[in-house]
């Protein structure tokens, strides 16, 4: 076949076409302009909202049409071009079809988007289509479910579109009892200018089929994807990146990093146990004042010393979010002294660290804890009883020079109150403790952790903005596996199973069918599990920090097994060239708030982006960062001169740029 004897040969350039496409009919200086916004055109399948999805978190434009609203535009030559100032626009950079051909064979829309394709050099990515001769490929030799599938980069894959990816794309198989994606696995038609970059074996058969892999043909590039996803599988958050790095030919607004943080709470402080007999924890509110015996859990000076070896050996730095008051209350109690203390200090610089306040009291409303669930308490008027101004802030500052005193490098903007307190939480507290803002004023607090499981969008509370953390579902009260399974079994099992059962009648996936073993189900479930879930959030352009707390670094260091399995499986399937990116906290708030400007700017239509040649012109609201991404080389044109622009990721080069003095718009030049 003629394409794979020549596929090597194309290496990257397959993936970057002439920046400066020709236009048929159109002088040879005149250069088209070709805006950066992508045309999706739906018919509310799952690849496509997966495609949507993604074009979303990285912040890059697109128009969506729908086929099934009757009122949609029609795909014409007008719709899809025009001419701006004299010159040949295209209105698309790209254009995403739910399959080949959705308008069927022949239309009028499938032959205007052909001809606007070939004129502008556009590229089209058929999200999800049947493996046939019209794609370039020969009847599927597989179709059915890929579940388990051990796919793989070809080596055009990595000398193109997916370069930043190790090798391996493995197809998730979470539950045997469901088929989670389906597809076809076919090889080139013969005589057909086809290269596949993700193939996989064929069953039974000693060859390989393709799954996703480029067309040629006509003068048109297509992508051609055969099999079916949704934007949470592995498998697609794999892709993604290469496919949107394919249809926009590595130019484009947005962009998109893979980060990993995790905040380590209560450190210094100690942690009330879970007691398997009473299914509560003795000494914290959701035990009856009274009932069990607190039994705390404690990093040792031996545990401090593992995750300073651990951080140095993994390359990878854990936010210590501390209580300078644990360790004054443990020195009072044991003669004066705290190895853990003296060790975690001894070893500081191994890690970062975040003002958690001083004894870890809740500071909303103050807690009614003589029932079970808590309430607030009130005042005689029936008013909600607030903890005050002064005690926030002496939390807040007294922790702040305990830290200072230790030689602690801390970000005093930084601040993660204890269970998150002071922000609202539901049912008991739906407002936010009125008392908090006058205190993170006073203290300079702009940059306040928050629960993303209760507040997963990031809001103002006074001079702060929330930084929302993803709590792992490893307890704080355990630092035990086994400790860890019998509290999971309760919470996640029916009341026949000796379960809380308030997963009854829910479709929550944490939810058991049976309990799990308590001396091996954290290893082979939970982990699995976790492992999974914050892998997720990693691969999805998501900078929200996970935590955890110092309790699982303690006993049996519980929280390794999860953060090795993210690490482990991460560096398994990226190569070098797609490193984890650990923020810390303020600077993930920084990232979320321009993230924020940029998606209001662009859902406006305040923001105008387009490449003529090898030029990128971007206009935008004034304070509106521009994120975007381009080629290696790329530069950033000055009022005089020029500077490089962003940083080099995954092959890439893309960060966020504003415009220079005295200058409108940010101008991107290309390399040639």
């Amino acid at each position: 076949m003629k394409r794979s004897a020549r596929a090597a040969a194309l290496g990257a350039g397959a993936l970057l076409l002439a920046l400066a496409p020709p236009v048929t009919g159109a002088a040879a200086d005149e250069q088209p302009r070709i805006d950066l916004r992508v045309l999706v055109v739906t018919d509310g399948g799952p690849a496509t909202a997966a495609l949507t999805a993604e074009l979303t978190s990285q912040g890059t434009p697109f128009t969506t049409l729908d086929l099934r609203r009757a009122d949609r535009p029609v795909i014409d030559a007008a719709f899809l071009a025009d001419t701006v100032d004299g010159r040949p626009r295209a209105r698309f950079q790209a254009v995403v079809l739910p399959d080949d051909n959705p308008f069927g064979a022949g239309s009028a829309e499938a032959t205007a988007l052909a001809d606007y394709e070939r004129t502008y050099a556009i590229p089209q990515v058929d999200a999800y289509t049947y493996a046939r001769a019209d794609v370039g490929l020969q009847p599927p030799g597989f179709s059915g479910p890929l579940d388990g599938t051990a796919a793989a980069v070809t080596d055009a894959g990595r000398s193109g579109p997916f370069g930043y990816l190790a090798g391996s794309v493995p197809f998730e198989d979470n539950s045997p009892s469901v088929d989670e994606s389906y597809g076809f696995l076919a090889r080139p038609a013969e005589g057909a200018d086809f290269t596949p970059y993700v193939d996989a074996a064929i069953p039974g058969t000693g060859e390989r089929g393709s799954l996703v892999g480029e067309l040629r043909h006509d003068g048109r590039r297509e992508l051609v994807v055969t099999f079916v996803y949704n934007e949470y599988q592995q498998q697609f958050r794999l892709l993604a990146r290469g496919i949107v790095d394919w249809m926009t030919q590595g130019v484009r607004l947005g962009a998109s990093r893979n980060y990993f943080a995790v905040h380590v709470d209560d450190v210094f402080a100690a942690d009330d146990r879970w007691d398997s007999t009473l299914n509560c924890t003795p000494g914290d509110v959701d035990c009856p004042p009274g009932e069990g015996t607190p039994d705390d859990i404690r990093m040792t000076a031996a545990d401090a010393t593992y995750a300073a070896g651990w951080s140095r050996q993994r390359g990878f730095t854990l936010d210590l979010v501390y209580n300078g008051g644990g360790s004054e209350l443990y020195r009072e109690e044991n003669g004066g002294s705290d190895a853990l203390a003296d060790r975690l200090v001894a070893d500081k610089a191994d890690f970062r660290w975040v003002n958690h306040t001083y004894n870890h009291p809740f500071l909303g409303c103050v807690q009614d804890v003589t029932v079970v669930p808590w309430k607030c308490a009130t005042n005689a008027d029936g008013s909600t009883r607030y903890v005050s101004t002064a005690e926030i802030s002496q939390q807040i500052s007294d922790n702040r020079e305990w830290g200072d005193r230790n030689g602690l490098a801390l970000n005093d903007a930084e601040l993660v109150t204890g269970e998150h307190s002071g922000l609202r939480v539901l049912p008991q507290q739906p407002d936010d403790n009125p008392n908090l803002v006058p205190a993170l004023t006073a203290n300079g607090i702009t940059s306040l952790g928050s629960d993303a499981s209760r507040d997963p969008a990031q809001r103002q509370v006074g001079p702060a903005l929330t930084v929302p953390r993803h709590p792992m579902n490893v307890f704080y009260n355990a630092g035990r596996a086994t400790d860890e399974v019998d509290e999971y079994n309760w919470i996640y099992t029916s009341k026949a199973d000796g379960g809380s059962g308030i997963c009854e009648g829910s479709t929550t996936t944490t939810c058991l069918d049976a309990p799990l073993d308590t001396a091996t189900g954290y290893a082979s479930y939970i982990v699995p599990l976790e492992t999974r879930t914050a892998l997720g959030h990693v691969l999805s352009n998501d900078p929200r920090p996970h935590f955890v707390h110092q309790s699982n670094f303690a006993e049996d260091r519980i929280a390794y097994p999860v953060l090795n399995g993210v690490l482990d499986t991460y560096a398994s399937l990226f190569t070098s060239a797609v490193p984890v990116v650990n923020l810390p906290m303020a600077d993930i708030g920084r990232e979320m708030k321009r993230r924020a400007a940029w998606h209001s700017a662009v859902d406006n239509g305040t923001v105008t982006a387009y490449r003529i040649g090898t030029s990128v012109t971007v206009r935008a609201p004034d304070g509106v960062a521009v994120t975007a991404t381009a080629p290696t080389g790329t530069v950033q044109q000055l009022t005089a001169g020029t500077q490089d622009f962003g940083s080099t990721y995954a092959g890439r080069t893309s960060g966020w740029v504003s415009p220079d003095v005295s200058q409108n718009a940010v101008t991107l030049n290309l390399p040639a």
